[in-house]
């Protein structure tokens, strides 16, 4: 026992000892001593929990500080962001002071009946809001341009995240291409974050609105508070509003009443779905959808803007599919491309401050027939269609005129125009060639002369001081002897035109010719008298028309009446109209009569009208550089040109050719419909006679004409020099003084018996 016991060893031994024995007296039994807990070994590697759990700490540090950081960041950036805000909010202005935001103002044309068929500069409609426009309009607008708008509050971080993945995926920077802009960004945008135009700061208002378009990351960090406070401050539909009218749509209109009106010409209130598509899709790229540019871009893209309506929800399939079976058109007045070329010379002949440079709306009443216009333009396309070689690229020009100057129709070349393009027909100067013929008879005619009178068609030579003897020709290259005035003028004879224009003084030609409207740089030499001048096509129409009118200047006007918008009575009345007597009414009729014949027995035959009578003449110059006919009715004042713009020789082309006919088109197709009427024509008794030598005697004297000055009297004979003096004396009749040298060869036959006789033989014939 004793052995089995210390066999289990001490601590048996002791527990079975105390759990046995008693307490001793005084005191209750002992606790056993606890045993002391086993000591673990120690190791010399780191202990896992503790390293865990410094980790943990050192995480919880950072988090802790980087929390702190960016909490007060936030409340920083939240004070910064919202006193920016509250900057913004308190300079935005009411409503109604962002509603027309132009720095400049507008001109809308009028044509004669008042219908709007041009503008110029930026227009503006007037104020529609988002509650007066056209449903189909406000929602193709916000379906195309930002389908959250009514949910987002001024920015859309969505909108911005996916424009950004569309740059990225097309090759171009994040902030390059599509911006994912809402509705009140683009409306920040076009007020220019607040910033008003000041000439001070920009060169011109194109540099202002660069500025103001300009991308990039710092341009959309600068919109989003401003399109917070615009949140703050207007309503959905009063940011709408602002957009609806300020926003650029194209062809020079600002806010969609503006588009609207001159694209469709009726309101944005009432376009219909595929219209109100058109407009909307505008905004994407006004210039590359506008209709009036390419109108099968705008109906594409109106497309689109059908499709996002309908998969939206804001139009059922049935108004898609009928919208894009009837696409939207445009107006007549659209179609005229902003009236183009007359548009542009209005423009020109207004003083700019009520024109280019005018900061108010400007309203012009205009002379336009935009009927006539329209077939003066088809005239001179059937003409280049059927007549002229394919690729041709020669020019042509025509004015349409009534007596008293008012232009009805302008083509200034064969393309359809773009603002501000070269006009053939006010800008173009060439040399006239015969179609000044008329100014040499029309003096003639006023000095007494008759139609029926008769000059030399023979060989002749001028001297010229420094250029020798100049010996002009005929075009056929033949001369045909004595010949009427009339016959002259019909058949364009060069030869006779020389000798009336020296008969009857150059300088007096010249005077004639100025006061009817033409240039006044005229040839000094006697080449005058074929045209070597030079001039516009309007001037030699309205030229034309003094001697339609019966022989008084006329000055070609394009607008009756400008005032501006709002007011009723005019700041101008017409800018032009008939103005002095030139020729005497006699002397206008019978160059009428004269110039008849151009077209009955004359290089004009290819103008003849079948149902009425017309006077005109054909015109040529040297290597048939330019080629003229201008002519008219009773009603209407008809100037055709033809030519290269780098002024080479037209090919088989005469003034009696296709400019004939194409005056013959035009004016077939603007008198269709008007009672044909009869030109005035006389043919008087001549009643001219040189004065008799030494008397003073005579039907007329030079300085007896009312518009010619006396210091430059012209001479109606030779003029001879005295070799000793070398003084000029003129000789009206009878031989000259002895020993003085002719200033040129013309010579002249013996006088006959009566004053006709010596006029006819001495004057105007005569042998070299």
């Amino acid at each position: 026992m004793a052995a089995k016991d210390r066999g289990r060893g001490p601590l048996v031994a002791d527990k079975r000892y105390s759990s046995s024995r008693a307490a001793p007296s005084g005191g209750g039994p002992k606790k056993p001593a606890s045993p002391k807990p086993a000591q673990p070994k120690r190791s010399r590697t780191p202990r896992p929990r503790r390293q865990h759990g410094l980790v943990v700490g050192l995480i919880l540090a950072v988090w802790r500080v980087l929390w702190g950081i960016a909490w007060r960041g936030t409340v920083i950036g939240a004070l910064i962001l919202g006193g920016v805000i509250w900057y913004f909010y308190a300079q935005l202005p009411e409503v109604a002071d962002l509603i027309d935001g132009r720095a400049r103002g507008s001109v809308t044309m009028l044509d004669r009946n008042g219908e709007v068929f041009a503008w110029r500069g930026e227009t503006f409609g007037g104020m529609v809001t988002a509650d007066s426009v056209s449903p189909f309009l406000r929602d193709a607008v916000v379906a195309t341009e930002d389908k959250r708008f009514y949910w987002h509050y001024g920015i859309s971080p969505r909108g911005i995240a996916s424009a950004i993945r569309i740059n990225l995926s097309e090759g171009r920077g994040a902030f390059e291409g599509n911006g994912g802009s809402t509705i009140t960004q683009q409306t920040a945008k076009l007020l220019c974050l607040g910033v008003q135009w000041d000439p001070k700061l920009w060169k011109s208002e194109a540099d202002y609105e660069k500025d103001c378009r300009q991308g990039g990351m710092w341009r959309k960090i600068k919109e989003v508070p401003f399109a917070m406070a615009m949140e703050t401050k207007y309503s959905k539909e009063e940011i709408l509003t602002i957009y609806f009218n300020r926003a650029y749509l194209g062809a020079g209109a600002r806010g969609f009443e503006a588009a609207a009106q001159r694209y469709f010409g009726k309101s944005a209130k009432d376009v219909t779905l595929p219209e109100a598509a058109m407009l909307a899709g505008l905004l994407k790229a006004p210039s590359t959808y506008a209709p009036t540019a390419s109108m099968e871009r705008a109906r594409n893209r109106a497309a689109v803007v059908i499709g996002l309506m309908l998969e939206q929800g804001y139009i059922t399939k049935a108004q898609a599919d009928d919208a894009l079976a009837h696409p939207a058109t445009l107006s007549k007045a659209a179609k005229q491309k902003a009236g183009g070329y007359f548009a542009d010379w209005v423009m020109e002949t207004t003083p700019d401050y009520l024109a280019r440079d005018t900061t108010e709306d400007v309203i012009i009443e205009t002379t336009l027939d935009q009927d006539i216009q329209k077939k003066a333009e088809e005239a001179l396309k059937w003409v280049f269609d059927n007549k002229v070689a394919e690729g041709s690229k020669a020019q042509a020009a025509i004015v349409v005129m009534s007596a008293d100057g008012a232009v009805r129709a302008m083509v200034g070349g064969r393309d359809i125009p773009n603002a501000g393009d070269f006009n053939r027909a006010t800008q173009a100067v060439r040399q006239t060639g015969s179609t000044f013929k008329p100014f040499i008879y029309a003096a003639a005619m006023d000095l007494g002369y008759s139609p029926m009178d008769l000059v030399e068609d023979t060989p002749m030579c001028i001297y010229t001081a420094g250029s020798g003897d100049w010996c002009p020709q005929n075009y056929d290259k033949k001369f045909k002897g004595q010949i009427t005035l009339t016959q002259a003028l019909a058949e364009s004879r060069n030869i006779p035109a020389v000798r009336v224009s020296e008969a009857v003084g150059r300088d007096l030609v010249k005077q004639v010719a100025t006061d009817f409207g033409l240039a006044q740089n005229f040839a000094d030499g006697p080449a005058l008298a074929l045209g070597v001048s030079e001039s516009t096509l309007i001037d030699m129409t309205g030229a034309f028309a003094g001697i339609l009118n019966g022989g008084s200047s006329v000055a070609p006007y394009g607008f009756d009446s400008l005032k501006l918008k709002g007011m009723d009575e005019p700041l101008f009345g017409a800018g032009g109209g008939i103005g002095e007597r030139v020729i005497s009414e006699k002397a206008a009729h019978a160059l009428t009569y004269m110039m008849t014949e151009v077209l009955n027995s004359g290089t004009g035959g290819r103008a003849r009208l079948d149902d009425r009578e017309a006077a005109g003449k054909t015109g040529t110059t040297t290597s048939a550089r330019d080629a003229w006919f201008v002519g008219f009715t009773a009603d209407y004042v008809v100037g055709v040109w033809m030519g290269y713009d780098d002024n080479s020789p037209l090919k088989g082309v005469t003034g009696g050719g296709l400019p004939a006919e194409i005056w013959h088109e035009v004016m077939v197709r603007i008198d269709e419909g008007l009672p044909a009427k009869p030109l005035v024509k006389e043919i008087p008794d001549s009643t001219y006679a040189p004065l008799g030598t030494g008397t003073g005697e005579g039907a007329v004297a030079a300085e007896d004409v009312p518009y010619f000055d006396d210091p430059n009297a012209p001479t109606y004979d030779n003029v001879y020099i005295d070799p000793t003096t070398g003084e000029a004396i003129p000789v009206y009749d009878g031989p000259p003084p002895a020993g003085a040298v002719p200033e040129g060869p013309v010579t002249k036959a013996s006088p006959k018996g009566d004053v006709v006789e010596q006029l006819l033989d001495g004057v105007l014939g005569g042998n070299n």
